[in-house]
């Protein structure tokens, strides 16, 4: 079992930044691939960015490549989005997941989320 707490949202002008956190407790979050993905209101969920349990291997969204970074610390049990440049349409809310297979598996585990709101 792994329990997901999010943090970092909040209200940013457009071309500014915010950083996301998500920790985790349980002993699976060391071996877990960790993911964001958003949902904006009336749109489908969608993925953003994942990390690998080493963290050596990431994977983002077309949209948000060369602005968001993905991060972790495992010895926090924590990971990380660091989101610069935002733009209006990064509203969301941001919510991180654990897939326990690793990247490219099922994520089972989901925080509630965390609100972002870009204002242009």
């Amino acid at each position: 079992q792994v329990q997901l707490v999010e943090s970092g949202g909040g209200l940013v002008q457009a071309g500014g930044s915010l950083r996301l956190s998500c920790v985790a407790s349980g002993r699976a979050f060391s071996r877990s691939a960790m993911g964001w993905f958003r949902q904006a209101p009336g749109k489908e969920r969608e993925f953003v960015a994942a990390i690998s349990w080493s963290g050596i291997s990431t994977k983002y969204a077309d949209s948000v490549k060369g602005r968001f970074t993905i991060s972790r610390d495992n010895a926090k049990n924590a990971v990380y989005l660091q989101m610069n440049s935002l733009k209006f349409e990064d509203t969301a809310v941001y919510s991180c997941a654990a897939a326990p297979d690793g990247l490219g598996h099922e994520y089972k585990y989901w925080g509630q989320g965390t609100q972002v709101t870009v204002s242009s």
